[in-house]
């Protein structure tokens, strides 16, 4: 059962290329997030392993969002590989019993500060509703 009014840690991994600027844009907007939210730039999040996600499940995160490029990633064919990496992880979390809401995969542009401030509010209701893992 979730505590009511308090939310668990949500880790974003947010590519320099596309998704970090894009969070860099809500600064520049002088809007805010939850501070429950920590977002590691990244590379490339197709980089991480499927145990990666689970392990920080086991560590105390709440939930993941995975924010690309989407199909426009310069590295080609990474987020194909990248959304058939996050397809495994969820039947992993299916087998260790992890609703599968709190791992979300999401393509966020430079300057989608809207796009990113939604994705944020949406998995904070998820992992108010659901609690800590």
């Amino acid at each position: 059962m979730a505590i009511q009014g308090k939310t668990g840690k949500i880790l974003i991994l947010a590519t320099e290329t596309c998704a970090y600027p894009g969070a860099d844009s809500v600064g520049q907007a002088h809007s805010s997030y939850p501070t429950n939210t920590y977002i590691l730039r990244v590379r490339s999040p197709v980089m991480f392993p499927e145990q990666f996600y689970l392990d920080c499940f086991a560590k105390g995160i709440s939930g993941i969002i995975i924010m690309s490029c989407g199909e426009e990633c310069p590295y080609e064919g990474a987020y194909h590989a990248l959304a058939k990496r996050v397809d495994r992880v969820y039947q992993l979390m299916k087998a260790q019993e992890l609703d599968i809401r709190r791992l979300r995969l999401t393509a966020i542009c430079t300057v989608c500060n809207r796009a990113f401030l939604k994705e944020v509010n949406q998995m904070n209701e998820v992992v108010r509703e659901l609690g800590p893992p």
